[in-house]
């Protein structure tokens, strides 16, 4: 499976269309590829996007890369942007060796070879790290994500009413008040537990479970949140939309028009109101972001700029 940050929505493209696009558009579109089961189409379109971006390539996304193409057979460009990724500082050790995307990879004679260039990359990361806490953070984050990526299947399944995702959402909100509780306490004695400390995954954990809290807290920590994004160990991506998130929480307008909501009148998707919104665009490429059109396609509506 794919790694990734669920604030981020994939969006919807085709190739064709991102001709003159920007790397974030194309990575969106790349991701959009991948789950819709077009793999090879999303490994070109991340070859363009890192075409773009040159060596600022960050590890998620050449993971992402290497699991598009091993699910479109091509065992050599994965291992290359695999590679990639582990050169760029990939530490999730336990998703690389069992991540079903990459299984067609294991009886491949470059397979321990990949594992054993990890291994070296976050043995040299962790002797300036604080191993237990990282490992405890990382749990987090894989019970926080695995509780979300159980959402679809089970609603597809039951449907969006039923009893099965009533007790799943019970059980996400009972998690997600343990980790929140263990998250502050973490944070109370170490400070912000950036990448420094306990590596990507371990400080998206931390992320993570503040941005499912209240207002008083993401506003809290916002400040830890915005120099971990400065120092290039959070993407500015999801920086953009903690700080939507806080401005639509205090019914003001939303900087990078990264809030969705369903109009009761309508019952269709549309943005929270949006502060410039004819700059928008311009706003959310200083941070990673693809153009807001491409982002509301990914949520089912179409966007006219203003």
């Amino acid at each position: 499976m794919k790694f990734f940050v669920p604030l981020v929505l994939s969006l919807a493209a085709s190739t064709s269309s991102f001709a003159q696009a920007t790397a974030p558009a194309l990575q969106n579109a790349a991701f959009a590829a991948y789950t819709a089961k077009n793999y090879r189409e999303s490994g070109q379109l991340y070859d363009q996007a890192f075409a773009l971006l040159g060596a600022k390539k960050a590890p998620g996304d050449c993971y992402n890369a290497g699991c598009s193409w091993a699910l479109a057979g091509e065992a050599t460009k994965a291992f290359h942007d695999l590679g990639r990724a582990v050169e760029a500082g990939w530490d999730n050790l336990a998703h690389l060796q069992t991540d079903e995307d990459l299984t067609s990879l294991h009886a491949d004679k470059r397979w321990p070879l990949l594992l054993r260039r990890a291994q070296a990359t976050i043995a040299r990361a962790e002797a300036q790290q604080n191993i237990p806490l990282k490992r405890e953070l990382e749990a987090i984050y894989e019970a926080d994500q695995g509780t979300r990526r159980a959402i679809g299947p089970l609603q597809k399944r039951y449907g969006a009413k039923s009893p099965q995702l009533d007790s799943l959402f019970k059980q996400m909100q009972q998690q997600d008040a343990r980790n929140e509780e263990r998250v502050k306490a973490i944070i109370a004695q170490y400070g912000w537990p950036g990448t420094r400390l306990v590596g990507r995954t371990g400080s998206m954990a931390a992320f993570l479970v503040i941005q499912h809290s209240d207002l008083a807290s993401i506003q809290k920590y916002l400040p830890a949140i915005r120099e971990e994004a400065a120092t290039g160990g959070l993407a500015k991506a999801n920086l953009a939309l903690m700080e939507d998130r806080v401005l639509v929480f205090q019914d003001k307008p939303q900087v990078y028009g990264s809030q969705v909501r369903t109009n009761p009148a309508t019952g269709k998707a549309e943005f929270f109101p949006i502060a410039d919104e004819a700059h928008v665009d311009e706003r959310r490429a200083t941070m990673g972001l693809g153009p807001l059109a491409d982002y509301a396609t990914g949520f089912g509506f179409d966007y006219v700029p203003a």
